[in-house]
């Protein structure tokens, strides 16, 4: 379960580099803008509402387990 979001979080943060450079991109030098930017976004916040609901669900199967902070 590390592994998958691990590797989750690289995607997202990949979504968001690229829309970082479609931000930089688009719409210079006269060239009209693409909606690659609002693309790249998209991606990003699917992919972390994918991301909680996966967390989510692995709760609920038992999968994983919260540690927490103990208080005694």
């Amino acid at each position: 379960m590390k592994y998958l979001i691990g590797v989750a979080f690289v995607f997202i943060i990949g979504a968001l580099a690229f829309a970082g450079v479609f931000m930089m991109r688009d719409g210079r030098d006269g060239k009209p803008k693409s909606g690659n930017m609002m693309r790249a976004l998209a991606v990003r916040v699917g992919l972390s509402v994918l991301l909680f609901a996966i967390i989510l669900f692995s709760y609920w199967m038992g999968w994983i387990q919260p540690t927490g902070i103990r208080t005694n």
